[in-house]
């Protein structure tokens, strides 16, 4: 398949999400020149943090291939995606994304969750333990 008739198919997902009132948004994960999952964003119709298309895909893509690791995929999205569905990407291990358009001006990231470090916790010790042992014998 060409580029621009997955794209196409991105933009069905897309107007499938517009028609359900959702950010019109969609995603399509092709491995090997194939079509393996289609998604929308969802997020608002399935009350879902990560309803966004590009992490939906993901999902499916991972349960047909009954794997998470989408080394040998490439995932198209109608808009560039944001930084959670940037990092998932990453996680799942894509190696190519291809996009429509750039993040909308208007759109900012949420950025104000605080996060700190626990400092002096009896359990930091117990849990650095228990990371390693399991890192140790995974390699």
């Amino acid at each position: 398949m060409k580029n621009d008739e997955i794209m196409l198919l991105c933009l069905k997902e897309a107007q499938k999400a517009y028609k359900k009132n959702e950010v019109p948004i969609g995603a399509v994960i092709v491995r090997k020149g194939k079509v393996i999952a289609k998604a929308y964003n969802n997020r608002q119709g399935k009350h879902l943090i990560i309803g966004h298309a590009e992490i939906q895909a993901i999902l499916k893509a991972s349960r047909k291939l009954r794997r998470w690791n989408l080394v040998d995929c490439e995932l198209f999205v109608t808009l560039r995606p944001c930084k959670m569905c940037e990092s998932v990407i990453n996680q799942s291990r894509i190696k190519k994304v291809y996009y429509l358009l750039d993040k909308l001006d208007f759109k900012k990231d949420y950025d104000k969750t605080v996060f700190e470090k626990v400092e002096n916790s009896k359990n930091e010790q117990t849990y650095s333990s228990l990371l390693s042992l399991f890192f140790s014998t995974k390699r």
